[in-house]
């Protein structure tokens, strides 16, 4: 049995993981996909693909769906992870009991050139800019929909720096959310929906030294409600590869970025003592995968998980 490896311009994690499914004597090998276009009755020799780069290379996302249709599993499911975004995310969480800033998906600021005004004729003009701030309150964090590494994210501390962001925007799909003022910041690994490894992080400092050495500063009890809702989100979702942060603020964790289906595996930026976790429990989970073929995907779990009764506040 054969796992394959997508991946973008990562270095340090990808020979780490083939080099450790290999070793471990399973009978299960890893080794990099090669891909030069993909026929419709191809066969799929892999049982298992760890995707690391399709959200970037639409021809990748294409072939994944074959081999998912063919029974691969692929981690994470790029059907359901084709469809994801930041907002209805933060739908799920809030109907699940998981505590998330107020949200306000926005219209996009262009379009196509064929889009015009005609087009649009759903949309209210001018937009009540000054009811979303109410709302979120300032300052407020202004990011996109769909992305990561902190791209194309603004912190307004007014409407005139707002709309300069918005303005800026072009044709992404943006969401402007309440800052939480910060306590604490952790950063969580989650691998197979139910590994989580909780990490102090500083979102504050450089992108190499943003994960902080030494104790993540939580008392149990706050550790553990990260964890479950760590837990959660990705058995909702359906993410077998994922981070989750949360900003801490009077005692309560809020999830401010759970939308990380191909996280930064990076030596250099997560250190070597969490680098040394995720390879070992991306490992553990692939040949697990490939000996023990889980059911395919039938549905969205997350309609499953919802109750009624749950709180949709953040207490």
């Amino acid at each position: 049995m054969k796992v394959g490896l997508l991946i973008g311009r990562e270095n340090t994690f990808p020979q780490a993981f083939i080099d450790r499914v290999n070793e471990m004597g399973t009978g299960v090998t890893a080794e990099l996909i090669r891909l030069g276009g993909t026929h419709l009755d191809d066969d799929i020799e892999y049982s298992v693909i760890v995707d690391r780069m399709s959200h970037e290379a639409p021809y990748y996302r294409a072939y994944l769906k074959k081999a998912v249709a063919d029974g691969v599993t692929v981690i994470n499911n790029p059907f359901w992870w084709s469809a994801d975004d930041k907002f209805f995310e933060c739908i799920v969480a809030q109907k699940l009991g998981v505590a998330v800033p107020k949200t306000v998906v926005l219209p996009t600021k262009t379009y196509e050139a064929d889009v015009i005004d005609e087009s649009l004729r759903n949309l209210v003009f001018p937009m009540p800019w000054q009811d979303f701030i109410n709302y979120t309150g300032l300052p407020a964090v202004l990011k996109p929909a769909v992305g990561g590494g902190w791209k194309n994210v603004s912190i307004v501390h007014s409407l005139e720096e707002l709309w300069r962001a918005y303005d800026a925007s072009g044709h992404l799909l943006m969401i402007l959310q309440e800052f939480i003022k910060f306590e604490n910041y952790a950063r969580c690994f989650v691998i197979g929906q139910d590994q989580v490894l909780v990490s102090r992080y500083d979102p504050a400092r450089s992108h190499w030294d943003r994960y902080v050495p030494g104790d993540d500063g939580l008392d149990p009890e706050l550790r553990q409600r990260i964890v479950d809702d760590c837990v959660t989100l990705n058995r909702a979702l359906g993410y077998d590869m994922n981070t989750v942060e949360f900003a801490i603020r009077d005692g309560v964790p809020y999830a401010i970025d759970f939308l990380n289906p191909a996280p930064d595996f990076d030596q250099r930026s997560i250190t070597p003592g969490y680098f040394e976790w995720v390879v070992q429990h991306m490992a553990d989970l692939v040949i697990e995968r490939a000996l023990h073929p889980p059911a395919p995907p039938t549905d969205l779990r997350w309609q499953a998980m919802m109750d009624p009764s749950l709180p949709t506040h953040d207490v």
